[in-house]
């Protein structure tokens, strides 16, 4: 029983120091996030945490994991069951909205940010995020085939151009809000994302 409660333990500790490193990188960039700053925040010896990591990379690749499936669960799980195709699409397109306006850290989609700290970089962090990503990306690509084959998108549509536009839509609420104080940028991307699939406005 005391095995249990001290890998419980040992858990729940290295859940605390993810989010702390998830919500530093929203701020400052995946690179500011270092074991010292991290044992600071935690009130943890340094110790402690290269511990449950080992190295800054290996932390900032759980960062990302931690941070890619908090996307997965806040905007995929709640859909995945609806119907393939458009009546599934427009509700992701709601789900990735809300996350996008709300994701849990207070610089805003870590997601995004991460994508822009490590796109031109080479090594593992760029690869898991791309990795990431392009799954993200085949999951909305078979949503709009499957719509396009069920005649509710025109047969002509382009679907690598409609990910690109869905995904631009959702980047710009972050700095929207936090930048330029947009207030309504979740009810305009929304607004776009089905524009841009050729749903009348709802509003």
């Amino acid at each position: 029983m005391a095995g249990r409660a001290s890998a419980q333990a040992a858990l729940e500790t290295r859940r605390s120091v993810l989010r702390a490193a998830a919500e530093l990188a929203s701020l400052e960039g995946l690179d500011s996030v270092t074991i010292g700053r991290l044992a600071d925040r935690l009130g943890m010896s340094k110790a402690g945490v290269i511990g449950q990591f080992r190295s800054k990379e290996k932390l900032q690749l759980e960062t990302v994991e931690l941070v890619l499936e908090d996307f997965r669960t806040q905007v995929w799980l709640p859909v995945r069951h609806l119907d393939v195709g458009l009546p599934r699409l427009l509700a992701v397109c709601a789900s990735w909205v809300r996350y996008a306006a709300d994701p849990g850290y207070s610089g805003g989609c870590l997601l995004t940010q991460v994508t822009y700290d490590y796109d031109a970089r080479t090594g593992s962090v760029h690869d898991r995020i791309a990795e990431g990503r392009a799954r993200w990306r085949d999951t909305l690509r078979h949503d709009i085939d499957a719509a396009v084959a069920a005649g509710d998108l025109p047969s002509a549509t382009d679907a690598s151009r409609v990910v690109y536009g869905l995904e631009s839509l959702a980047a710009g609420i972050t700095p929207a809000r936090l930048l330029h104080g947009d207030r309504h940028a979740d009810g305009w991307a929304l607004h776009g994302m089905r524009t841009l699939l050729g749903i009348p406005a709802t509003d």
